[in-house]
């Protein structure tokens, strides 16, 4: 995280909520019929219960609580109860395995080029000393453990195979191997095999005698052989090991995977008759310098089956289709006269109204009555006031949606994102100083311990608002003979830039990117495809990616979403910041604000004419 030499205080202190225990319902389906005996526990607790016949279950759960789902040939589903949790309504899915967005054209295997560039995303490759595998097309089953699953307390490799792969079997331990010297370690161009020195491509020879570290050993495919057990290799960022790389720093470690099988491990040669432990870290990961065009890495093109802005109003509520088929502004003050009364426990209502008055009638007193009116609806619920923000910010309310970011914030201190959103509300009333401010709050409890940063979803978000805040503002951050002496690096991308927020965690959807010459790529934010994704926003506090857009494609984008609902079946608001000339001194926002209803139907919120190419940071 980037460092900015700034004086900073603390002012008042940040209290947080006390949450007691709380009732959850809901209903568990597999899409078309209620599930009953639905296995429901607290995770780490004594309570469980099951579903009834109708699907239907309660269960008590404190904020903070994983609630395990299980149902036998169903895929478990865990979910983290929040400040807002009341109401979790399950479909669970088959446990099968199946490919996806798999178009047969004369052949789909990929290039290393390919596989490359899919690296980042794909926890299915592993980089190899001889090119990238890629276990969904692999010759044999690949285990894999990504940097997700990693537990950085253990102390050193021996602990983190013992531990998380079943059938594994270690000879050594951590405190015993970390003692010993290094020397005669065997790289890729020697191994050891039957008592005899074997290259397996190269010109350098080590020795071979007592130096090699020999307490250590892994054993992928058994002790088939009592007089000479085979026991596996270690390929470490493309260099080939015999001995266990106990040096290893376990926190480095990026992805894992176990070949063991004669069809994976042929290209070690007899060195790799064990099996092969390859293991990825974080400095020794070519990642693929500048944009990658995801939607150009599969053979996928466009249908064009959306629904249209008729369909989806022919499906909008009846007061909001009476709304917007007033002639006049008395006749939609008398429509929302009688629908409030219907609609007093709706919130959601009020929100409609509101906008229908504020952007429509072009009638903002009301609109800000029907607001303060139902506030008492709102108040407390940090998704509700987040959708409201979002709405205030697509209207160009700054101030206002200032003062609800802060209403959030003061709900939910321990979330990254309200940080993030608290500064960049700053910056849109232009106080820049309070936004380095927050943001500057936040660095400190993450170098202080207080906060745990999540390096793969949130941080590269955040770090890229934080220095472009003082990219573009250092001026008005500190002074002028200050500002002169402030190093601030440059953007590291120029072009187009998309941020997709969310008001509600819970929300499940597509994203769908669809490039100029008709290929798409779709990003799935749904518990059966991302489970871990979700469960990490959950555990850090964030709702939120980004998507990059250079100039290397001329021509139309279009962004579409396909809602798939949330657990409590109600709207979900997705806010879409699109940037324009991002990374320059031109740079300029526009705020869309989306209200996903209609669920399983595909709809277009946007395109885009510009010249570029689509990666997801």
């Amino acid at each position: 995280m980037k460092k900015f030499s700034l004086l900073f205080y603390f002012i008042g202190a940040i209290c947080f909520a006390q949450v007691g225990e709380k009732t959850i319902i809901g209903k568990i389906t597999d899409g078309r019929l209620p599930l009953s005996n639905v296995a429901i526990e607290v995770e780490n607790n004594n309570g469980n219960t099951f579903s009834d016949e109708a699907g239907k279950y309660r269960i008590k759960a404190n904020v903070g609580d994983i609630l395990n789902y299980t149902y036998q040939g169903m895929k478990a589903v865990q979910i983290k109860v929040e400040d807002v949790t009341r109401v979790l309504n399950l479909t669970m899915v088959p446990d099968v395995k199946q490919l996806e967005e798999v178009v047969v054209l004369g052949s789909n295997r990929l290039s290393q080029r390919d596989l490359e560039m899919q690296y980042p995303i794909n926890k299915r490759l592993i980089r190899t000393a001889y090119g990238y595998l890629n276990a969904d097309t692999a010759p044999g089953n690949v285990r894999f453990l990504d940097e997700d699953q990693i537990n950085t307390v253990n102390l050193c490799i021996f602990d983190l195979l013992r531990q998380r792969f079943p059938g594994i079997r270690v000879s050594g331990t951590c405190s015993g191997a970390l003692g010993q010297s290094l020397e005669g370690q065997l790289t890729n161009i020697t191994g050891l095999v039957g008592g005899e020195e074997q290259t397996l491509g190269g010109s350098i020879r080590l020795s071979r005698g007592g130096n090699t570290i020999s307490n250590g050993k892994v054993f992928i495919r058994g002790l088939n052989s009592i007089t000479q057990p085979r026991a596996a290799i270690f390929d470490v960022d493309g260099q080939i090991f015999t001995d266990a790389p106990i040096w290893i720093n376990v926190s480095s470690i990026k992805r894992i995977a176990i070949l063991n099988n004669f069809a994976t491990t042929t290209m070690y040669g007899s060195a790799g008759a064990g099996g092969v432990v390859v293991i990825n870290t974080f400095s020794g990961t070519s990642i693929p310098k500048g944009t990658v065009d995801l939607a150009r890495l599969r053979n996928n093109f466009f249908s064009g089956n959306l629904i249209s802005q008729e369909q989806l109003k022919e499906n909008w509520p009846t007061y909001l289709k009476k709304l917007y088929q007033s002639d006049s502004n008395e006749e939609a003050i008398e429509v929302h006269k009688s629908y409030s009364k219907m609609y007093r426990s709706s919130p959601f209502y009020f929100i409609d109204a509101y906008t229908y008055f504020y952007d429509i009638a072009e009638n903002p007193d009301l609109a800000d009555q029907i607001i303060d009116d139902s506030y008492y609806l709102l108040k407390g619920n940090s998704v509700l006031l987040k959708g409201l923000a979002y709405i205030y910010q697509e209207q160009g309310r700054y101030d206002m949606a200032n003062n609800l970011y802060k209403q959030i914030l003061r709900l939910r201190p321990n979330y990254a994102q309200s940080y993030m959103d608290m500064a960049n509300s700053y910056r849109d009333i232009n106080s820049m100083r309070q936004a380095a401010s927050i943001y500057l709050r936040y660095d400190y409890m993450v170098d202080s311990g207080l906060k745990i940063n999540d390096s793969i979803g949130f941080a590269p978000i955040f770090n890229r608002e934080y220095n472009n805040l003082f990219f573009l503002n250092k001026e008005a951050v500190v002074n002028l003979e200050k500002a002169k002496s402030l190093y601030v690096a440059e953007e590291d991308f120029q072009g187009t830039r998309l941020v997709f927020e969310w008001n509600d965690s819970e929300a499940e959807f597509e994203l769908q990117f669809v490039n100029p010459g008709g290929q798409y790529y779709t990003w799935k934010h749904t518990l059966e495809d991302n489970a871990e994704v979700i469960m990490r926003e959950k555990e850090y506090g964030f709702s939120t990616t980004e998507y990059l857009i250079d100039d290397s494609l001329q021509g139309n984008w279009k962004i579409n979403a396909k809602y798939l609902g949330n657990k409590s079946l109600t709207p979900t608001y997705l806010k879409v910041t699109i940037y324009d000339n991002y990374g320059t001194k031109r740079q300029r926002q526009e705020v869309k604000v989306f209200k996903l209803n209609l669920k399983d139907s595909s709809q277009e919120l946007f395109s885009l004419n510009k010249q570029n190419s689509l990666v997801m940071n």
